[in-house]
């Protein structure tokens, strides 16, 4: 077994990781010849890849690390969200991928702009830009807060060079190296997580089937409590949470729509959608299911775990100190692997974004090789900012320096399923019913924002408004539910008082059927 510190072996894993990165990204540099090739890959790429790199786009190191940690402290709950996904999915996805590679260029918002004009456009990207700019700062400080104590290595030096491996292979080789290397880090992950549960299913005292009983006698897998209760983090809140997950990830998110626009086909595009929303729930599971085994491997069987270990540290504890030599390396640059693999999609839909709904409409007549030069200069910006806030986590010590961002994001961009939602089902919506749908999901968003959220205040907590028993009375993950579902419903009614002529039907879902 390991020591604390890696094996030279280990080592030498990850360095070869870190420089097949590099590769990869330099390897399809001279392939970017026009903005077309560097966002969405000339259309070329085979569905089983995309789907591969939607899986891997999905499954963040946050997953890789969080996850485990959920399930030692308790049960599956979190996993419920992910459950509702494919539920969800099954009957959208053969409606929105044709909808989207007919409808758009390349970016996600352009759908919005011709269903609801130029300001639903602007909100909807607007939101997408800070939701992914403040994920990239918090999943880069995360894993290299993970990876700077199992390595020993400053954490200052883990930032730096996991920032420069990503833009580098985000800023030569565009969405082709993106999802090539997304393909074999989704294979590393995988294999990284059924490592870690092999040797945990097999060094228990009793064998795997009593393992699992004796987890489920203890109700380390379960997905409760069951109660009725939206104040409490209940089954039936991250059910609910989940389908407006699954609807904003797959429908309204530039990484995830953007992959539908590199497919052949839309037949091809519906696969690879398909494809990883099949292999994310397992691997979720899979993930959970490593945490549910960590418990009973350290509280149950009693092995040595050290006084003080919190949850968070207890997976990485057991990759540095039970795996073989060799196994920890792998696991190791299957942690930064998966952080590259989220980080990259972002940096470079963030780039598309940017070139496609406010770069083009500043400089209309620009070339192709001016939307690329322009894109490129996006991804260097957006992973140098990804650098500098996950730097500021750690001068602040993880807290305080995104606080801000986040608060404003859930003012300013709740709603993006509603407009969705709003625009595919029904014609008589229009731009003056959804601004008002807008305009009450805002101020509705800020009232349960204040009145849930607490600061420190002369030693104690207070809430940012105190209403009293008018204060929001539910889980905070409720919000999103009904910000959505406020945008849908006010969006639909306010509609009917003001005439505007029926949307083109191809712009909904009457268009699809009428196709078919």
């Amino acid at each position: 077994m390991n020591g604390e510190s890696l094996h030279i072996v280990d080592q030498l894993i990850i360095i070869l990781s870190v420089a097949l990165t590099i590769y990869i990204g330099i390897y399809f540099a001279n392939r970017q010849k026009n903005s077309e090739t560097y966002f969405a890959g000339g259309g070329s790429i085979p569905s089983w890849a995309i789907g591969m790199s939607i899986f891997a786009t999905l499954i963040s190191s946050v997953t890789f690390l969080a996850y485990p940690s959920a399930a030692y402290a308790d049960n599956w709950i979190l996993l419920v969200q992910g459950l509702m996904v494919p539920l969800v999915l099954v009957f959208v996805i053969w409606v929105i991928v044709p909808l989207f590679r007919k409808v758009i260029g390349l970016s996600t918002y352009e759908y919005f702009e011709k269903r609801f004009g130029f300001l639903a456009r602007v909100y909807s990207s607007l939101a997408f830009i800070l939701t992914h700019f403040s994920k990239m700062g918090t999943v880069l400080y995360l894993v290299s807060l993970a990876l700077s104590a199992m390595m020993n290595l400053p954490i200052f030096l883990v930032i730096g060079t996991l920032g420069f491996v990503i833009i580098v292979l985000t800023l030569l080789g565009g969405i082709e190296a993106v999802i090539w290397m997304d393909v074999i880090q989704g294979f590393m992950l995988i294999a990284g997580g059924l490592f870690c549960l092999g040797i945990l299913f097999f060094n228990q005292a009793q064998g795997p089937v009593e393992t699992v009983q004796i987890a489920l006698d203890w109700k380390k897998i379960g997905f409760g409590p069951y109660d009725w209760d939206f104040a409490q983090l209940t089954f039936f809140v991250m059910a609910l949470n989940g389908v407006f997950y699954a609807l904003q990830k797959y429908c309204t998110d530039q990484t995830i729509v953007q992959r539908y626009i590199t497919a052949r086909s839309d037949k091809e595009a519906k696969s690879a959608a398909y494809m990883g929303v099949l292999l994310s729930v397992p691997v979720w599971t899979l993930f959970m299911l490593i945490g549910t085994m960590l418990f009973l491997y350290y509280e149950h069987s009693g092995n040595f775990l050290p006084e003080g270990t919190t949850v968070d540290a207890v997976f990485p504890f057991f990759i540095m100190t039970e795996l073989p030599i060799g196994v920890t390396g792998l696991v190791v640059a299957a942690i930064a692997a998966a952080a590259i693999s989220s980080l990259d999609s972002d940096m470079n839909c963030l780039a598309a974004v940017g070139v496609e709904d406010y770069y083009a409409r500043i400089k209309p007549q620009s070339t192709s090789k001016d939307r690329l030069f322009a894109g490129r200069v996006l991804v260097l910006i957006s992973g140098l900012a990804a650098v500098f806030v996950a730097c500021m986590y750690v001068v602040w010590q993880g807290e305080g320096v995104l606080g801000a961002v986040f608060e404003l994001y859930a003012i300013f961009s709740a709603g993006i399923v509603g407009i969705f939602l709003l625009g595919l089902f029904s014609r008589r919506a229009n731009k003056q019913g959804l601004y008002i749908g807008l305009l009450v999901c805002i101020l509705f968003t800020a009232y349960a924002v204040l009145t849930s959220t607490p600061i420190p205040w002369k030693g104690k907590e207070i809430l940012l408004l105190d209403l009293g028993r008018y204060n929001f009375p539910h889980h905070k993950y409720m919000l999103g539910v009904y910000s959505h579902l406020i945008v849908w419903i006010v969006g639909y009614v306010a509609s009917w008082f003001f005439h505007s002529p029926k949307t083109d039907k191809n712009l909904t879902i009457y268009g699809y059927y009428n196709q078919n």
